[in-house]
């Protein structure tokens, strides 16, 4: 039997994890279920019931424990109002510590606080001793667990938050981004954006995850359309291009007859000059069958004369073989005989 797979997600905007939720097979979208996990039980809200089993990487799902009562939503609630305090204690007995270079981002508590997760990040790339640290918040709250978990720059920017540089109220990383992607500078050249720093990164010092949006568009269209600096023929004579404008499926040219306007023309009414040139050239070549003709097929010799014809052929002189003569047989044999 095929089991009842979902997919729970543990914050607005977090990632969306499988369980198999064959314990609980009446389950439907928008229900909190109790899930056992890596780091213990957790409240999740479930956002995706699956018909079919989901692409996934190789091993066995966690379970789905039951669905989520009153009361543990109540004592969620709960702990969750607490988790500010954690957090400026930490900072606090950090400072106490004199410990540089680290940043407390956030405390979380599991739903019925048996687990206490702070999490920090490091300016530097040298590790940094928090055991003392950990020892002291676990004094603090010895019901909990207490954790400390470092975490990235793009993920600091998500728990933060904050406005775009584009001017929406929220980053895309604390709408809607459940995962980030890796970006890289190709995707910035590709789209035509400045490459000054300020214009391609984000609030977190990482390129912007927008870059990622329409790159796969720009990669589409510019297949169809001339590179810059290429030669095309258009209707009002050969050009260079100048710019390429790949959503608008149009280039700039730059007429070889007029050297300060330009003009925008759409990719059907261009025609490539280097193949227009190419088959310029091999209309003015030779046809190379023919050479092929002439170098297998080379003329005939000119017969030879006819005076030379009624001459006759040379006599043959008969020559006489030497007569062979026997060899003298010796005295002796004579005698014998």
């Amino acid at each position: 039997m095929q089991p009842l797979i979902i997919g729970v997600r543990f914050s607005q905007a977090g990632k969306i994890y499988h369980f198999d939720s064959s314990a609980v097979p009446d389950v439907r979208e928008d229900e909190y279920v109790i899930v056992d996990t890596a780091r213990g039980e957790h409240l999740g809200r479930v956002v995706r019931v699956y018909r079919e089993p989901p692409e996934r990487e190789n091993g066995d799902l966690r379970k789905v424990e039951r669905r989520a009562t009153p009361r543990d939503l109540t004592l969620y609630q709960t702990w969750r109002a607490r988790q500010q305090e954690a957090l400026e204690r930490c900072r606090a007995r950090l400072a106490e510590m004199g410990i540089e270079g680290v940043k407390i981002i956030a405390a979380e508590f599991n739903y019925n606080g048996s687990r206490l997760a702070f999490l920090y990040s490091c300016e530097g790339e040298e590790r940094v001793d928090l055991k003392d640290l950990r020892r002291a918040m676990q004094r603090m709250y010895p019901r909990s667990k207490v954790e400390l978990r470092q975490i990235g720059p793009r993920d600091i920017a998500k728990i933060i938050g904050g406005m775009g540089a584009c001017g929406m109220e929220k980053r895309c990383c604390s709408l809607f981004l459940t995962e980030f992607t890796p970006i890289s500078i190709k995707m910035a050249k590709e789209q035509g954006i400045s490459l000054t720093p300020s214009e391609i990164t984000g609030m977190c010092g990482r390129l912007r995850c927008c870059l990622i949006y329409e790159f796969e568009q720009y990669v589409e269209a510019r297949k169809h359309l001339p590179k810059r600096n290429k030669r095309v023929i258009t209707p009002h004579g050969p050009g260079k291009v100048v710019e390429v404008r790949p959503l608008r499926g149009t280039v700039v040219v730059q007429l070889d007859s007029e050297e300060k306007t330009l003009y925008e023309f759409h990719r059907e009414d261009l025609e490539p000059w280097d193949e227009l040139e190419a088959l310029r050239r091999k209309a003015a070549a030779p046809c190379a069958q023919c050479e092929e003709r002439e170098v297998t097929h080379p003329p005939e010799e000119t017969p030879p004369s006819t005076a030379a014809e009624e001459q006759p052929p040379p006599s043959k002189k008969t020559s006489k073989k030497p007569r062979r003569r026997g060899r003298r047989k010796s005295s002796r044999s004579r005698k014998r005989r």
